[in-house]
């Protein structure tokens, strides 16, 4: 394994981990609220607690990655990211579960420190390839944790899955310090410089664009994987938890699937292969909210091979166009993500318990419509600067 490829397995596998901390518990939601006797309308803060956090982690610590070491900076998050997982395994009340999730997803902000730093140390030909290969490990976690999780709380129990994630983040930390090359950092740079720097993006259209388009795509994406769970473990299914968290290995396919959108993002493609495949994303809730199981398979593959391709190309765009200051615009434009993640988390489920899982399928459809309506409006107004 050549060095190059040796950085982005590392890479990816902490971005998987960390990101799993977040997403672990949407397979095991309804037996999280029967140990701990919460009701069905309130299942979704379970996930929108860790997005809170990691919405705070964006605008507060990713932007440290222009200002410290990169490496040490990873280590020290994913030790931090393991202690948030480990209060919420031994959590036996409500509010010291949401402690421990938002300090796992305050710190596992860590996944966008990561892909900034694995931006950063590419060249530009081959920047498109190395966000697909590490973005590639956020989709494992994303949906991989789906599968872990569910076949682990089969077996000994949905605390077990935050205990195995604790292990794993340690065990990442060390392997960071001791294979990644040091990051020294340009000195003169302030802390309020950055984040001034930071705000200053927000009024930038390129950025404005992709960041709307990613809170709409994410909006979308967690109205799916907030929500899959209730259908599937009610009537006619009554599935098991391992069995629903079979359904992220479909995901998965289809996310990985969309690797090569780095390809084609470093080849200029980037903005048609946005807007293609946010029609892909629209068309997926026609299958996902058809009560069958073969069509609901189909729709979230297609689902996640549009939000991976869309998302991938987002990263590319903007580290392109600031590549001197990446954890910044990564961790601004992650903040839309965030949001849009959160919001889809709490929409679905109140969807759901008014309208069934029609209501969280027209709901996903809707959000995918405004990411393409964004898309259309930023390309048409290039084409009008353009001429």
């Amino acid at each position: 394994m050549g060095r190059t490829t040796g950085r982005r397995t590392v890479f990816a596998a902490v971005c998987a981990v960390a990101v799993a901390s977040i997403y672990a518990a949407q397979p095991v939601l309804a037996e999280i609220g029967t140990d701990l006797g919460l009701p069905g309308t309130g299942l979704g803060w379970i996930v929108a607690a860790g997005q809170l956090g990691y919405l705070a982690g964006l605008a507060a610590l990713v932007p440290l990655g222009d200002l410290v070491d990169r490496r040490k900076l990873i280590a020290v998050h994913l030790l931090l990211t393991a202690v948030g997982a480990a209060l919420a395994a031994v959590a036996t009340q409500t509010w010291l579960l949401l402690t421990g999730l938002v300090l796992a997803g305050l710190f596992a902000v860590v996944v966008q420190t990561t892909v900034a730093y694995a931006a950063a140390l590419s060249t530009p030909e081959e920047r498109g390839r190395t966000l697909g290969v590490v973005t590639s490990g956020v989709v494992i976690g994303i949906l991989g944790a789906r599968v872990a999780a569910g076949a682990l709380a089969e077996l000994r129990g949905w605390r077990s899955v935050y205990v195995a994630l604790a292990v794993l983040l340690v065990t990442l930390a060390g392997l960071v310090l001791k294979t990644m090359p040091p990051d020294p950092r340009p000195e003169g740079t302030t802390y309020r410089q950055v984040l001034n720097s930071l705000g200053g993006l927000f009024r930038e259209p390129l950025f404005l664009s992709r960041g709307l388009i990613a809170f709409f795509l994410f909006a979308s994406f967690g109205a799916l994987w907030s929500g899959l769970s209730l259908p599937l473990a009610e009537e006619p299914w009554n599935l098991g938890t391992a069995q629903i968290g079979l359904f992220g290995l479909v995901g998965l396919a289809g996310a990985l699937g969309a690797a090569r959108a780095g390809h084609w993002a470093d080849r200029g493609r980037a903005s048609l292969v946005t807007g293609g495949a946010l029609v892909l994303l629209a068309v997926s809730w026609l299958a996902i909210g058809q009560p069958s199981l073969w069509l609901l398979g189909l729709g979230v593959l297609v689902l996640d091979f549009a939000v991976q391709a869309v998302h991938v190309s987002n990263q590319h765009l903007l580290t392109a166009a600031h590549p001197d200051r990446t954890s910044s615009v990564i961790g601004g434009y992650m903040i839309f993500y965030s949001l849009g993640s959160a919001l889809g988390a709490a929409a679905t489920t109140a969807a759901f318990a008014r309208a069934g899982w029609a209501g969280s399928a027209v709901l996903g459809a809707a959000f995918a419509g405004c990411a393409f309506a964004v898309w259309a409006t930023a390309r048409r107004r290039t084409h009008t600067r353009a001429e």
